[in-house]
């Protein structure tokens, strides 16, 4: 893991002209790209959510195929959970600004430390969150479409323990959105 974020860090420096601050410098400069490959991680929740619920419907379905289709609610909730990840990138991405200048002109910095944090708080935010859902759902859904095979009456129950783990991954895109609005403004002349 730990090599892993050393090269997405050191291969993000190729945008490091975009985030150049007045205060922002060297390894400081990769916050913003940084933060939009840990939005990824929202991702990993529901590929994670998604395999685990599908391990359990084929499960179920050898049993019960005619619960198949009733059962696909637990994927259909982990896909959201990306689909909040990439709300979230595209949200920091568009707030990127490029610098202003060059040339003959000094180039003047648009983006400042104080947005670059506040994204990177906020794909940690919105990546983590859905992480937890994602699991959250996966595993109940897993448990649940079994358990469902077998006694129908566990079915609600079942829909409302995945609402619950959604509004997880609901409440960091929410606070995600937050952080990534607030700040801004340019940087000083130096």
């Amino acid at each position: 893991m730990r090599e892993m974020v050393t090269f997405i860090l050191q291969h993000s420096s190729v945008y490091s002209s975009r985030t150049q601050c007045c205060a922002c410098r060297g390894w400081l400069s990769d916050v913003c790209p940084s933060t939009l490959l840990l939005v990824v991680i929202a991702d990993l929740g529901a590929a994670y959510g998604t395999a685990k619920s599908g391990v359990g419907i084929c499960s179920m379905g050898v049993m019960h195929p005619q619960l198949i289709m009733k059962s696909i609610i637990p994927v259909v909730m982990a896909g959201v959970i990306g689909i909040y990840g990439f709300i979230i990138a595209v949200v920091v991405g568009t707030k990127i600004k490029e610098p202003t200048g060059g040339g003959a002109q000094p180039v003047v910095p648009q983006y400042t430390l104080f947005s670059a944090f506040g994204h990177l708080g906020s794909g940690l935010t919105g990546g983590l969150s859905g992480l937890a859902a994602g699991m959250a759902i996966g595993i109940v859904g897993d448990a649940g479409v079994r358990a469902t095979a077998q006694q129908p009456k566990l079915f609600v129950g079942m829909i409302l323990i995945l609402i619950f783990a959604e509004a997880l991954g609901l409440y960091g895109l929410i606070v995600a959105l937050i952080m990534s609005s607030s700040g801004g403004g340019n940087c000083p002349a130096a």
